[in-house]
């Protein structure tokens, strides 16, 4: 009989892996809400016709299409499977596709629910996300977001207080990171600048990978993308400027003299980094000029977070987006948003080795039994425990000692409790320290001071 197997690029979460992963969502979720944002969920599929055309052509490619239920035939044109055409094709047979992120549905529920939302609105989603992309380390098909995005307002103090928010959440997590910054305006303003405005998507998506794949296959994935050379030579002064904030902002300054809207990037970027000086973050932050973000629909600043101290990708990331509603016939609401990826999360801190002791998850307590008499009594105390917020249970069969303890070992249980005749007669508890070995002889009320 053939082994059960799950689709490549998920997995399956022990008891001590979900731990350890609802100790991160529940540290973001309490950052989210001491910032003012509010819990929303939407569902994991969404209409194929919602996602479509939000992540640009690349984007598209990665959506997972869910084939309709029944006779998923009926509605697919004879004609476009004998051409081959497979856009055609997927969209008669699938109406339907896994959210690919959490912005576009989080687009889709604001025009949606307009009448009902307070703007500024405020919100929070951790959910899953579904992308068919090419399984590898740090990389999978399902995965977690969290999400916060401001939506409703323009203020660029929205962007400052996400900066605020990411220090927090990394401080609480116990990570180094470092957070770099851009501005699609100024890459906009680029785009301009040789000649070429029309092409900011190809732009932005091949300078986008000059980290991963360097400066000299950028140049050539640009000319593959329809850029002549003097183009492309011309972008190059711009890819490599080099300095502190204020000295990439002089140059930029020179290089996008002539372009209104890079210089309306550049005065976005310069608002930021004064709050950042004036609040004295202690977080790193990075004016990033080859940061592209390969999402088309970023307008205004965006943000990336690199490890410091381990080699992964980014583990987030997100920006501005002045007009994402009017895809869904809202025009004019302009949001930012945030977005923490929680498995690479993970990964950086199991590498780490940064958990807290707290977070493993496991049982902190383990009563013996002894038999129906003893184990009565043990209920009654192990309900007084619970009340007091400590993890216990009670062995649910008298086996032999070596067995229950055998348990207690391989869960990791920190403490045992014994209850015989001698301790019911005197309403005690006998605690075991399975680490040192010592023992002692406690009321209830006393057992539950030392185990808090």
């Amino acid at each position: 009989m053939e082994k059960p197997s799950i689709p490549s690029g998920t997995r399956d979460f022990s008891p001590e892996e979900m731990a350890k992963r609802n100790f991160i969502f529940n540290t973001i979720r309490t950052k989210f809400q001491q910032f003012g944002y509010q819990c929303i969920e939407t569902p994991a599929m969404e209409n194929i016709s919602t996602l479509t055309g939000k992540y640009g052509e690349e984007g598209d490619k990665l959506l997972f299409r869910i084939l309709n239920s029944g006779d998923f035939l009926k509605n697919v044109d004879k004609t476009h499977l004998d051409e081959k055409n497979l856009h055609k094709v997927s969209t008669a047979l699938a109406e339907k596709g896994l959210r690919y992120d959490l912005t576009v549905p989080f687009a889709r529920y604001v025009v949606q629910h307009q009448s009902e939302i307070v703007f500024p609105f405020k919100r929070y989603q951790i959910q899953p996300v579904w992308r068919a992309d090419r399984p590898q380390k740090g990389r999978y098909r399902e995965f977690y977001q969290c999400d916060a995005d401001v939506i409703g307002s323009t203020s660029l103090l929205n962007e400052v207080d996400l900066i605020q928010l990411i220090q927090e959440v990394f401080k609480a997590l116990n990570i180094n990171v470092l957070l770099k910054i851009n501005n699609r305006k100024i890459l906009a303003g680029i785009a301009e600048y040789i000649g070429h405005p029309e092409r900011i998507i190809d732009i932005t998506i091949a300078i986008d990978k000059l980290d991963k794949i360097g400066l000299e296959k950028v140049n050539e994935e640009l000319i593959n993308r329809g850029l002549d050379k003097e183009s492309v030579q011309k972008l190059q002064p711009v890819l490599q400027i080099k300095g502190d904030f204020n000295q990439k902002i002089s140059q930029l300054k020179e290089i996008l003299s002539g372009s209104e809207l890079g210089a309306k990037g550049i005065e976005e970027i310069e608002f930021l980094f004064h709050y950042i000086s004036e609040l004295k973050l202690t977080l790193p932050i990075e004016l990033d000029l080859t940061l592209a973000r390969g999402l088309n629909y970023y307008t205004g600043a965006i943000f990336e977070v690199k490890a410091i101290d381990v080699q992964i990708g980014s583990i987030s990331g997100g920006g501005r987006y002045d007009d994402l509603t009017g895809i869904f016939g809202l025009n004019g609401v302009s949001g930012v948003g945030i977005s923490f990826g929680a498995d690479r999360i993970y990964d950086v801190m199991e590498q780490l080795g940064v958990f807290p002791e707290s977070a493993s998850g496991n049982v902190k307590l383990l009563f013996v039994n002894f038999g129906d008499k003893e184990a009565l009594y043990c209920a009654k105390k192990l309900m007084i425990l619970r009340n007091h917020g400590i993890s216990c249970e009670l062995y649910p069969a008298a086996d032999k000692m070596k067995k229950q303890m055998s348990y207690a070992d391989k869960k990791q249980i920190p403490y045992v409790v014994l209850a015989g005749e001698n301790e019911i007669v005197a309403d005690k508890l006998t605690l075991k320290n399975m680490l040192t070995g010592e023992q002692q002889i406690l009321n209830v009320e006393e057992l539950c001071k030392i185990l808090n």
